[in-house]
């Protein structure tokens, strides 16, 4: 049988509110009639009530003492006069006392009482002179139950809020506080992410798709023999996409994933982050074959026992200790694998990091150019372009850059093309999107006096003719002395990108860097503080050479740098005092060095230095041309690209050599 269709109108649910008002407004009702609100009573003066007694008319009066009102009631006689006839009907009232038909505000109770005794006396009246105190039994009431009902309402409404009722989730409330805060993804509503919208990281890739292969056919895995990982740890710097690969697991894997943070576990109250931990396994464990995901997890993860001088850390020792038991105790489920992502492996604890737990460390490194050109495709997807970018050409103008930095790149590529009114994209907008988020925001209205301007310019020149002189300093894009953020000029080059740096790569580096004051001092015999970004950085790289890569022969191969992270925790540096001068005179000499070579440099080359900078005073921004121009093209250029023809050249050698069987493969 089919059912009936309910044309009719729904009726509306019942909520409990309407209790509440339909008490409220029956009390307001009561407030109002039970006091005699609608009753015919008119107020009068005091004149009145005399005038009124004299004449014989009034045959009671109430005085009220804690209101300082009398209430007049009138004789029978007197209602039927003229005078009295707006009080003469009988007034409607719920209460069962008799309504006054006048009431007289008073001021002191003492003279009012003498006026009206003696008017009495006068006119020999018997008129009831009586006294009470008024009340209202509602507000007394409300007055007394008022206090209790807020106290319980708010005991009330702070239970259902505790207890995950309304307006609360599990595990954010006081009863589910040591419940998990993992998010189950659910792949029918939430955004997919797969594999294809992930560029480069072909390694990182293969490592996480066999995890996803795992679970779905575990089968191939362990008939072998083998086990199934326990888990997997991305490692590297921020930016390069482990959040990404996790989504992508999420994305692709038809199996349970929760994903959390591993701030989650931490909280104020004692055993939480532990009691978290239990249960977001048990939840696993009931869904498994699963994934957990803790983005983070350094914030639990720390080695114990580091920098515990208060006892602070107890706690998330005691999440750790039973993320450890967890991951490989008694009882693991092996079918639940957790992947975790981190940028300081360094100070993870190491009974996280054996075999057994974290069986697999995937080192997720920064994108190389054929990586980052990959990256640039799939960003460039949903823009609006007005030509065929060449991407090789942005992946060789981005070097260093991550994932996250090459995103940004192409949104604000997209933004400064909208704020120049543009209908799509141009390689010129990558390029100053490139300058805006290596050099800061452009600020051309910044004020910059004559003789400060012709220094930076120096300045600036000096980095370039340095740079162009020497063979290992990394080849000039461009050169501009119109500010950026903080920086008042900058040079812009294009570094190899090198797995290994020698020291005479290091020190063309570091006097290409101290060109600029080297200019100032060759041209105004002065210095000036715009070096300080320059000094910083030459330091840096002559301490690395000194104390970290064993570069230096008076301090011989021996490096201070401890990969653990440990020294940071320690008190006393781990070498002595005479070890330390010796460090800080080499560094010293090592500058030193480079900066008088760059002097002799721009001694050398002062006609052309000063030509540059005359050039970057008129146009504020010039380019690798300009140099060529003065400088003429670099000889080094002509070596590398010879190199590299040769390289070229062997390997296509040897792919000839090679048995054709060993070349079709």
């Amino acid at each position: 049988m089919a059912k009936e269709n309910n044309t009719g109108p729904k009726k509306p649910k019942f909520n409990t509110w309407w209790i509440y008002g339909v008490i409220a407004i029956l009390l307001i009702g009561f407030q109002f009639f039970g006091s005699g609100n609608f009753a015919n009573t008119k107020k009068a003066s005091t004149s009145e009530l005399q005038e009124y007694l004299r004449n014989g008319d009034i045959r009671k009066i109430l005085v009220i003492t804690n209101t300082r009102q009398a209430k007049i009631f009138l004789t029978e006689e007197a209602l039927k006069k003229e005078v009295h006839k707006d009080v003469s009907d009988q007034p409607f009232s719920l209460t069962a006392t008799a309504t006054p038909q006048y009431v007289v505000n008073y001021g002191d109770q003492q003279n009012f009482e003498n006026e009206i005794n003696d008017i009495k006396k006068e006119n020999n009246l018997d008129t009831e002179l009586t006294y009470d105190q008024e009340s209202n039994v509602l507000t007394e009431l409300l007055l007394t139950l008022l206090p209790f009902v807020l106290i319980i309402g708010i005991w009330i409404y702070l239970m259902r809020r505790m207890s995950g009722g309304a307006g609360g989730g599990a595990g954010g409330q006081i009863f589910n506080i040591g419940k998990s805060k993992a998010k189950l993804f659910d792949e029918k509503t939430d955004t997919r992410t797969s594999f294809k919208d992930v560029a480069g990281l072909e390694g990182a890739k293969e490592e996480v798709e066999e995890i996803v292969e795992f679970l779905r056919n575990p089968d191939k895995y362990t008939s072998l023999g083998g086990k199934i990982p326990k888990g997997a740890l991305l490692v590297g710097p921020p930016g390069t996409g482990k959040t990404l690969l996790a989504k992508a697991v999420a994305g692709e894997a038809k199996v349970p994933f929760f994903s959390l943070s591993g701030s989650d576990f931490v909280e104020m109250f004692v055993g939480v982050g532990a009691s978290r931990v239990r249960d977001l396994f048990k939840q696993a464990k009931d869904k498994s074959p699963a994934i957990i995901f803790i983005d983070e997890i350094d914030a639990i993860g720390r080695a114990r026992g580091k920098n515990n001088f208060t006892g602070s850390n107890d706690e998330r020792e005691n999440t750790l200790n039973q993320l450890l038991t967890e991951m490989d105790g008694f009882g693991t489920n092996t079918n639940v694998i957790v992947l975790a992502a981190t940028n300081r492996a360094d100070v993870l604890d190491k009974a996280l990091m054996r075999a057994g737990r974290f069986d697999r460390q995937i080192y997720v490194d920064l994108p190389d150019i054929r990586e980052r050109k990959e990256i640039f495709e799939v960003h460039l997807r949903p823009i609006k372009t007005a030509e065929t970018l060449d991407l090789d050409f942005l992946a060789k103008q981005t070097p260093g850059f991550s994932g996250a930095d090459i995103a940004n790149v192409c949104n604000e590529a997209a933004l400064i093309a909208a704020r120049k009114e543009k209908k799509a994209v141009t390689k010129q907008d990558f390029l100053d999107a490139v300058d805006r988020i290596v050099g800061g925001l452009e600020k051309k209205n910044k004020i910059i006096t004559p003789g400060e301007k012709e220094t930076i310019a120096y300045h600036e020149a000096g980095h370039a003719t340095v740079s162009w002189m020497l063979e290992h300093a990394a080849p000039l894009v461009k050169v501009t002395i119109v500010p950026r953020g903080q920086s008042l000029g900058a040079a812009w080059y294009l570094p190899e990108e090198r797995l290994i740096v020698r020291p005479e790569q290091m020190k063309d580096e570091m006097c290409a860097t101290l060109g600029g004051r080297a200019a100032e001092k060759v041209i105004f015999n002065k210095i000036s503080t715009g070096a300080l970004s320059d000094l910083e950085k030459v330091t840096k790289q002559a301490r690395a050479m000194v104390t970290i890569y064993g570069l230096n022969d008076e301090i011989g191969n021996i490096t201070y740098y401890d990969s653990s992270g440990q020294n940071e925790y320690g008190f006393s540096k781990p070498y002595s005092e005479q070890t330390a001068l010796t460090i800080d005179r080499e560094i010293s000499k090592l500058i030193e060095e480079q900066y008088k070579r760059a002097v002799e440099l721009l001694s050398k080359n002062k006609d052309k230095l000063t030509e540059l900078a005359q050039r970057l005073l008129e146009k504020e921004v010039i380019f690798k041309d300009d140099l060529e121009k003065i400088f003429g093209k670099r000889p080094f250029e002509k070596d590398k690209r010879l190199e590299a023809e040769e390289a070229a050249e062997k390997e296509e050698k040897a792919n000839k050599d090679l048995p054709k069987s060993e070349t079709e493969k």
